[in-house]
Order: structure tokens, then C-alpha cells, then sequence
């Protein structure tokens, strides 16, 4: 329903930010993730999920279009709410939850308050695949700030290899050996490894 709201943070803490646009005060919940990345500016930009309960209509804000998508999956396993999926954004950054499913480390998302065993195991078990098909945004990779690296991965990722796996690939590659400055030698090794 409202997909991104622009204006000037007026107020913010660690979990509520009130953003005021074209003067209409909204009040946002959002990650300690998102506050780090807004904490200080002074205007700019939230992509928003509206949540609507019986009691409460909440607008959760959020920096980057990645985090938005990784709450909408993590709120589409049973038992896991927009609390708690706002609970597991403020514990881990969203890349350590997606290589967390990817890897189905159940162990680092137990460390989560309120994710117990059997909820870590559903959320892997039903959101492996999807992050592994998804690709969630270069924002959400290990390697996004190195263009050798994620070049080597979206070729892996193009020829059908999961992400996580392509992921687990290169890093193998590069740190056995870190001079490789060839795109097309990353991937060839990589391939091997799989």
C-alpha cells in the first residue's frame, strides 16, 4: 500500500523513526540495521511494509530494498512475526541471516532472542531455496564491494549455481589464491571446487 516514504527524520531511536513528508508525521518501526544507516541523516528515503492487525495498523521502515525483502520472507514462515523478524534485523545484519539460511546454521539464529531451536530449523527449512534462488541484491553478498569477485559470482549464478554455494566457490578460490586478477580463471577454479 505505501511503498516508500521520503522526507526529514524529525525524531529517531535505535527502533522508531517519525519521518515527516509534505506535512504528515509517519511513525516507522525499524532495525537497528536501518537506524545505523539513518542515524545521521537528516532527511532521505524508508522503504515501508505496512502491517496490519486487528489491534494495530504498523508501518515498518527499512533503508535498503534488500532488508525489506529478507523481513517479508522471514515473516512468511509460520510462528515467525514482524516483531521477531524485526528482532532477528537488529541482532544480525542481513547478510548474516541469509548466509545463516543459506548454510542452515540454525546455531547463529538460535542466538536471536525469541528464536528457539525448532523456529531456526523451520526458518532454514522453509527459506533455504528461496534465498538460494532469490537473489536478494548485490546488497546483501559478502562480496559486493569487490566487482571481481561478484562478476565471478553472477557468471557461477547464471550457470545455474545456487548462491550460497557460488558464494562458498569463489572465496575457496581467492583464498588459496588471492592474486588471481582474471575473471574467467575465479570461475573455472570455482567450478572445479563444486
Amino acid at each position: 500500500m505505501i511503498a516508500f516514504i521520503r522526507g526529514n527524520f524529525v525524531y529517531k531511536t535505535p527502533a522508531v523513526v517519525h519521518v515527516e513528508a509534505n506535512g504528515v508525521g509517519y511513525e516507522l518501526h525499524i532495525s537497528l540495521n536501518t537506524y545505523s544507516a539513518i542515524q545521521e541523516l537528516e532527511k532521505g528515503l524508508l522503504y515501508t511494509f505496512l502491517h496490519i492487525r486487528e489491534d494495530a495498523h504498523i508501518l515498518y521502515g527499512f533503508s535498503e530494498v534488500a532488508e525489506k525483502e529478507l523481513f517479508l520472507m522471514l515473516i512468511s514462515v509460520s510462528g515467525v512475526g514482524a516483531a521477531t523478524a524485526r528482532m532477528m534485523l537488529s541482532s544480525l545484519k542481513p547478510d548474516e541471516i541469509v548466509r545463516a539460511i543459506a548454510n542452515g546454521n540454525t546455531r547463529q539464529l538460535e542466538s536471536i532472542k525469541g528464536i528457539g531451536k525448532k523456529s531456526a530449523e523451520r526458518i532454514v527449512l522453509e527459506l533455504r531455496d528461496k534465498i538460494s534462488k532469490t537473489t536478494l541484491d548485490a546488497n546483501i553478498s559478502p562480496l559486493k564491494n569487490n566487482t571481481l569477485e561478484q562478476d565471478a559470482l553472477n557468471a557461477l549464478m547464471a550457470l545455474g549455481i545456487p548462491r550460497a554455494a557460488g558464494e562458498q566457490a569463489v572465496q575457496k578460490v581467492l583464498k588459496a589464491q588471492p592474486d588471481l586478477a582474471v575473471v574467467e580463471d575465479i570461475i573455472k577454479k570455482a567450478l572445479k571446487t563444486l
